[in-house]
């Protein structure tokens, strides 16, 4: 009984230890000037300059063997950079605006399951696409992508919100990823690929231009 309770005990403080490593959200000092910082904290997994002349052409970003999504970069620039950063369960999973904006859409869409044989539309994962438009550089987009088996993504900002840079807009919860999708006329990104980067904090791009 004294060896049952001992590991009780340990599994419940091991589950305790990463349940508060897991929630936690530490305030964080948003830099200033004219910048775009990181919306999510992790690892960059992927940095691609994407264009395209078709109104309805949608790209797909892979999670690995984890899922993908497809969405439009169209609605953003003709030619956009596409940024993905990858969140581990001992990541902080709070996302924060990678810049100053009114809201302009929200749309989320839940996850999908196909038969296995067909593989492109194999895994689908559940998503979260948040429009900001930027006085300077124009529409920016943020996307929330959830883990395949704990899909869960947790929005809150609504369209018409004005939001600031470094400001809260939500979170995922467990294995996760955040894309973000940059008007490639306007920024010069900053960041590498494999560099960590911090919510609200890492500068991932420079704004070049004023429209």
């Amino acid at each position: 009984m004294g060896v049952l309770l001992t590991a009780a005990i340990i599994a419940f403080t091991i589950l305790f230890l990463f349940l508060l490593n897991f929630y936690r959200d530490p305030e964080r000092k948003i830099p200033k000037g004219n910048n775009i910082v990181s919306p999510a904290d992790g690892k960059i997994i992927r940095i691609l300059k994407v264009k395209s002349n078709k109104a309805n052409n949608k790209i797909k970003i892979s999670k690995g063997l984890l899922g993908k999504i497809e969405t439009l970069t169209q609605d953003i620039a003709k030619e956009c950079y596409v940024i993905s950063i990858f969140m581990s369960p001992f990541n902080v999973h709070i996302n924060r605006a990678p810049a100053d904006g009114k809201i302009i859409s929200v749309r989320h869409e839940k996850g999908k399951f196909f038969a296995a044989f067909n593989l492109e539309k194999s895994l689908m994962n559940e998503k979260n696409e948040i429009a900001i438009e930027n006085r300077i550089i124009g529409k920016i987009k943020v996307i929330q992508i959830a883990g395949f088996l704990a899909r869960r993504v947790i929005c809150n900002v609504k369209k018409d919100e004005k939001v600031n840079k470094g400001q809260r807009i939500g979170k995922i919860v467990l294995g996760s990823q955040v894309s973000l999708i940059l008007p490639a006329k306007n920024v010069s990104i900053t960041a590498k690929k494999g560099q960590k980067v911090s919510a609200g904090k890492t500068i991932i791009a420079e704004i070049m231009k004023i429209r």
